[in-house]
């Protein structure tokens, strides 16, 4: 006889393991106009296009900035957490019907936190929601999550702009 808790156990896990990631890499780089070595999103997860995404980013040893921050004792730098949910952010802005084809450039960072350290082998998950949105410009709440604990918050704010229009 098996447990109704072990059958739900079992379709938990099933489900994590036949999670599809929506965008890869590559529709990523189509979108947004950041390139190895700074394109941090290996893939989106969920997307709700002008409401949440849910990105990840695997943090490998092999990541240029852990050469320097610091030898022998990998961290990742908070401002590249910063970075890394700018990404993200700017998926989902760009994916708003009125902002498709346009880029998405980071105006401000409002009440960064960064409560955990992230390291070489740790996975994140960065949840984004639209806070605003008007004519030319999105703000977004957004948290980085390790091992479901918080590692990361802040609020960004974005112009968005056509693709060849120079700032």
């Amino acid at each position: 006889m098996i447990c109704s808790s072990n059958i739900l156990m079992f379709e938990i896990i099933l489900s994590e393991v036949l999670c599809v990631a929506i965008m890869d890499a590559q529709e990523i780089m189509d979108m947004i106009p950041n390139r190895y070595p700074i394109c941090y999103i290996d893939y989106v997860d969920e997307l709700v296009p002008g409401e949440r995404i849910i990105a990840t980013k695997n943090v490998t040893i092999n990541e240029s900035f852990f050469r320097g921050h610091f030898p022998g004792n990998p961290v990742m730098p908070g401002v590249l957490l910063i970075e890394t949910l700018a990404q993200a952010a700017s998926i989902l802005i760009l994916k708003s019907p009125e902002f498709v084809g346009k880029t998405a450039y980071l105006g401000s960072i409002s009440k960064a936190k960064f409560r955990k350290v992230v390291r070489p082998g740790d996975v994140l998950k960065l949840n984004v929601e639209m806070k605003k949105k008007h004519e030319n410009m999105g703000i977004v709440d957004t948290q980085v999550i390790v091992n479901g604990k918080k590692a990361c918050t802040a609020e960004l704010m974005f112009i968005v702009a056509d693709r060849d229009k120079k700032l």
